[in-house]
């Protein structure tokens, strides 16, 4: 009889905003021990400053992703900064920024996963402030092939380049709450 091996591919949210003090101290430990891949400092910045930058700012809604039991990443939705990323308005889509898998648990497919729940996250914090939003925008650097096939996947449509931002030229992508 072979042996079997389940690998855990499910993400969760864990929303930093929702946590008393002391749950939120637990978590922004483990964020503060992810680690970025080679070559990612040019993408994204520090997990731990991220999170932090992300509950010092009203509009930001810092999450870290957790698979298995333990934080694997972090991401942030932020309200009325579209803008951002190259899209037309701040207010129609949620701005993604910050998001990072652990070097460690890249290329096990839980990029594409925490991207749609991302997605799904926003839906309802849209639903539940009746705020407008119709989906989700980011920019990926072009320079990053890892990450836009991660958004790709997650049913992200790119939208076309984005050469405002800082880091060089970035695609622009939008995920829209309808059926994809």
């Amino acid at each position: 009889m072979a042996n079997t091996y389940s690998l855990d591919l499910s993400v969760w949210l864990i929303p930093l905003r929702d946590l008393d003090d002391d749950a939120r101290a637990v978590q922004l430990g483990a964020v503060a021990e992810l680690e970025l891949g080679p070559g990612q400092q040019q993408f994204v910045g520090d997990p731990l400053r991220m999170a932090l930058a992300g509950l010092a700012e009203e509009s930001r809604r810092p999450y870290v992703i957790e698979s298995g039991g333990r934080a694997v990443g972090v991401l942030t939705l932020q309200a009325g900064a579209a803008r951002l990323a190259g899209w037309p308005d701040d207010d129609s889509a949620w701005l993604l920024r910050g998001f990072l898998i652990d070097r460690r648990d890249q290329g096990r497919g839980l990029g594409p996963l925490a991207a749609a729940a991302a997605v799904a996250a926003a839906r309802k914090l849209t639903l539940r402030h009746d705020t407008g939003e119709a989906g989700v925008v980011l920019s990926v650097n072009e320079a990053n092939p890892a990450g836009l096939t991660a958004y790709l996947r997650a049913g992200f449509v790119d939208r076309g380049q984005y050469t405002g931002g800082q880091s060089g030229p970035q695609r622009i992508m939008f995920r829209s709450f309808g059926p994809q």
